[in-house]
């Protein structure tokens, strides 16, 4: 009987032993919760850095690099260029392209060149120098003063008159090669390209605006009336009969043509018969 009091206090005493184990379970979960909470500043850290990246592309090239586009654009332009216009083209601010031209111009100077980059009216464009005038001179106006041929008129003429047109077609208006003075024609400036004819392919001509301005007129639409100067329906058509009324002629001409050799070859026949050698 003694041993059923230990028993029952051996059980009273385990039963405690598992209130703890209860105790502990939420004790795992607080540490939890407070550990996800430091997370959420974390997150906005990175968009700081941002501006950081896009700080080299700012960089700009140097001015150096806009000598080659700066001068091909000035060989082409016919007046002063303007700042505004380069920068727009070359996609670069005005400042910049306004150094780089003053940088060019002194470049020149320094090198002695024969031309100058001179700003004018606002703008800047390429000018021969001032002690180079006499020799420029000379040659303007040795190419100026030589007269056009007969055949460069002619071939002029046709061009005015039927442009757009080709050298081939020009030729066979004329009735001769035109290749040579089509050649000297756009040489003085007279006559200029203008396109492909569609069909074969061949280069057409026209007639240039100082074309107009060595005649004086204004459009093609004040050159003469070819009219008066084309002969009358009358006359082409009497030149186209008279052909037609001498053609039952010919065989009559040419048999007494033939006559005509018969007797003049029987005269040396006695020539021949009194040669001394026979």
């Amino acid at each position: 009987m003694t041993g059923m009091p230990d028993v029952a206090e051996a059980a009273s005493l385990e039963e405690p032993a598992e209130e703890p184990t209860a105790l502990a379970e939420p004790a795992t979960e607080e540490p939890v919760a407070e550990e996800a909470s430091p997370e959420e500043p974390a997150v906005e850290e990175p968009a700081v850095e941002e501006p950081a990246a896009e700080e080299p592309l700012v960089e700009e090239p140097p001015v150096e690099e806009l000598f080659g586009p700066i001068e091909a654009i000035l060989l082409i332009v016919d007046e002063p260029l303007l700042p505004v216009t380069l920068a727009q083209v070359l996609d670069r601010p005005r400042p910049v392209i306004e150094e780089a031209l003053r940088t060019l111009s002194t470049s020149y100077t320094e090198q002695g060149r024969g031309f100058e980059l001179r700003e004018v009216a606002g703008g800047w464009r390429l000018y021969t120098r001032e002690e180079y005038a006499e020799v420029v001179e000379r040659f303007v106006l040795d190419g100026q003063q030589a007269k056009l041929t007969n055949a460069a008129l002619e071939t002029l003429a046709v061009v005015a008159y039927r442009q757009p047109v080709s050298r081939a077609r020009v030729s066979a208006i004329r009735g001769v090669n035109c290749d040579g003075v089509m050649r000297t024609l756009v040489t003085r400036g007279l006559v200029e390209e203008a396109g492909t004819d569609g069909e074969s392919g061949a280069t057409l001509y026209r007639t240039t605006s100082y074309f107009l301005e060595r005649l004086g007129i204004r459009s093609l639409e004040e050159l003469p009336n070819l009219a008066p100067y084309l002969p009358e329906i009358d006359e082409m058509e009497s030149e186209q009969v008279a052909p037609e009324s001498a053609a039952p002629e010919s065989p009559a001409t040419e048999l007494a043509a033939t006559d005509e050799p018969a007797t003049a070859d029987a005269a040396p026949e006695p020539t021949q018969e009194t040669d001394p050698h026979e």
